[in-house]
């Protein structure tokens, strides 16, 4: 009835039908949905997904693909480059939504992708604006070259090592440099994230080169964009693997040059900068001094008097560095940031909130219950007054929480 609907339907029933096809994926085990079945699931979907469905429709079908690669496995290796072609070409749509999704299915189908070569050098090319086409509207190429940067990060993140040409993946890292300065803010945020995934692949050596050449140089710059741009190229960076690998010495100047950008006049910069410290201080060789360090900075956009987007900057920098390192704000040396935290999670705006909630998620491992060693250790730490706002804020609020997403 749902392949019906999706094949022969309008735009409204093409919508519903690809929905529930989803719904019905997601609630049926996996072994009944192997081999053949999964196949003949996989070709109507394939065959409609195209220009001539409104964005609605595309998101269901691209979302309902992606839960189709996550059940059903190694039995859909045939349809590798029907799906890449799908997903690339989802990336020019119009509808953000459906680059978003064409993204995240991206990243599940790296593990069935083999020839990683031609995907990488198709999103560099779309990535520096070659693949637009002259109808698409700047505002739109500027969208376009955003999400295919993303979804160039993503590809080398997930699947990166599988790129056999040896000039396959420093192509993504010289689009990533190419493009890090430009005028728009989105695309330098893509193009830090495709530096970062590069760096992930390449090691700690091309990484100390792109930290050397991008971020500490011209170290004194106070044009805005260049200053968020290194933010962004630190924050990527400093969360890929080789982060914790990068010499103190250069990693102690980074931690410099970001404190600098937390205080600057610049929101926009300001911003970048809180996320990035969390990055720099989660992949420190030394925690213990570089808390130290970093703390003043990082208290002081914490004030209830900041402005509400640095405050959610800063809880998502938090949580970025409780994920690259669990124990980091164990005992008393995390003692007055999870306080900061505990008042600003009691706030009256919700957003912050909520951003902070997540974070002392995270960092007091709710995810273990009651039992959670993390909220026994701050309560030992804590005064009394922090002690039973903690305790309230994990019965009530904290244990309700489902699970955290972190983008790293």
């Amino acid at each position: 009835m749902y392949q019906r609907g999706i094949l022969y339907g309008d735009a409204n029933i093409r919508e519903v039908a690809a929905a529930g096809l989803g719904e019905l994926i997601s609630i049926t085990s996996n072994k009944f949905l192997a081999g053949p079945f999964i196949i003949k699931l996989t070709g109507p979907l394939l065959r409609v997904v195209g220009d001539r469905n409104p964005s609605a429709v595309k998101i269901a079908i691209v979302q309902t693909l992606g839960l189709i690669l996550t059940k059903g496995g190694l039995s859909l290796r045939a349809f590798v480059p029907q799906f890449q072609t799908t997903f690339v070409k989802a990336l020019s749509d119009p509808s953000r939504q459906v680059r978003v999704e064409a993204i995240k299915a991206l990243a599940l189908l790296m593990p069935l992708s083999t020839r990683l070569d031609p995907l990488i050098k198709e999103l560099v090319s779309g990535s520096l604006g070659r693949g637009a086409t002259t109808s698409i509207e700047i505002g739109g190429v500027v969208a376009v070259q955003t999400a295919t940067l993303d979804a160039l990060a993503c590809v080398l993140n997930n699947g990166g090592r599988k790129a056999k040409l040896p000039d396959s993946i420093p192509s993504a890292l010289s689009a990533g440099k190419e493009l890090l300065f430009h005028e728009d803010e989105g695309i330098r945020e893509g193009a830090a994230k495709a530096i970062g995934a590069a760096c992930n692949v390449m090691g700690k050596d091309v990484a100390t080169e792109v930290i050397e050449e991008v971020i500490l140089n011209n170290a004194a710059s106070d044009m805005n964009d260049i200053k968020h741009a290194k933010a962004c190229t630190g924050r990527y960076v400093f969360s890929s693997s080789c982060g914790k690998e990068i010499d103190p010495d250069i990693s102690n100047q980074v931690v410099k040059l970001i404190v600098g950008l937390m205080d600057d006049q610049s929101n926009r910069v300001k911003e970048a900068a809180c996320v990035a410290v969390g990055a720099v201080l989660g992949s420190s060789q030394d925690p213990s001094s570089d808390i130290k360090t970093i703390q003043p900075a990082i208290l002081k956009n914490m004030k209830t008097s900041e402005d509400i987007e640095v405050h959610k900057s800063i809880a998502k920098g938090l949580s970025i560095c409780v994920s690259l390192n669990k124990d980091i704000f164990d005992g008393d040396q995390g003692s007055a940031i999870i306080g900061a935290s505990l008042k600003l999670a009691m706030s009256g705006t919700q957003k912050v909130q909520f951003a902070f909630n997540e974070f002392l998620w995270l960092a007091m491992n709710i995810e273990a219950g009651e039992s959670s060693q993390k909220l026994e250790k701050y309560y030992s730490v804590a005064n009394f007054e922090n002690a039973r706002t903690m305790k309230t804020l994990a019965t009530k609020v904290l244990s309700r929480i489902k699970g955290v997403e972190v983008d790293i």
